[in-house]
């Protein structure tokens, strides 16, 4: 049996794994995901404050009070930043690390950075420190009718605050696996970061690539196929 710690994205939060959560509890193995301070159900915490180093905790903290070992750790989409911030603390515990559609960053690497977008100067009072997510796609009205009201804006610390890792990814003793998701989505253009993201797993013996044919929203899109792609990666 593996823990599977599923960490969710940007304007998300813990439910948007429901589905993978329960088909993978039903396969016999223990799942849990995190919700990060400041969104999802923890929307009521947010402030100016929360950044990634915030979230990196959570998720620290979450193996580490649970005990859990023989983890499969799962980051989607910025989750690839914060299961990367993550190892230093919790990396011995790890099976396999796992980038569903995400980020992957190297050390000092912001999401920012990673898209290739000039960082906000300093904060000034009155500034605007939430960011609104995109509209997503949803193949079932009625995941639309839930998932959409419960996204949430997002401290913009989150995008900004660099990753520590104290040695490449490459270097850890555990699995590497990167799912890229494929289908183009309607209003939104291709992430950058998500294709050099790729292209690094797909160059390096060190890691496994595999790709679904469908939109960025898989967990509410396409959860069964992705449970399969999760349980080949131990």
């Amino acid at each position: 049996m593996a823990a599977f710690v599923l960490v969710h994205g940007a304007w998300g939060g813990a439910h948007g794994w429901r589905h993978v959560r329960r088909l993978l509890t039903a396969a016999g193995h223990d799942a849990t995901a995190p919700s990060l301070t400041g969104i999802g159900e923890r929307v009521h915490l947010v402030s100016p404050q929360v950044g990634l180093a915030t979230h990196v905790t959570d998720v620290v903290n979450h193996v580490l009070y649970e005990d859990l070992t023989d983890v499969v750790l799962v980051g989607f989409s910025y989750g690839g930043m914060v299961v990367t911030g993550a190892l230093d603390a919790i990396g011995e515990r790890v099976r396999s690390l796992v980038y569903v559609d995400a980020f992957v960053p190297g050390d000092g690497d912001s999401v920012y950075g990673l898209l290739g977008a000039p960082p906000p100067g300093p904060p000034r009072p009155g500034d605007a420190w939430l960011v609104d997510g995109p509209a997503r796609v949803y193949d079932d009205p009625a995941e639309e009718a839930f998932a959409v009201p419960r996204r949430t804006p997002q401290p913009i610390a989150c995008f900004t605050e660099p990753v520590r890792l104290s040695r490449p990814l490459e270097d850890w003793p555990f699995s590497r696996t990167y799912v890229r998701l494929t289908a183009p989505e309607p209003g939104v253009p291709t992430n950058p970061a998500f294709e050099a993201a790729a292209q690094r797993a797909r160059s390096s013996p060190a890691w496994r690539y595999t790709e679904l044919a469908t939109t960025h929203m898989v967990a509410h899109n396409r959860p069964g196929e992705l449970v399969e792609l999760l349980l080949a990666s131990l």
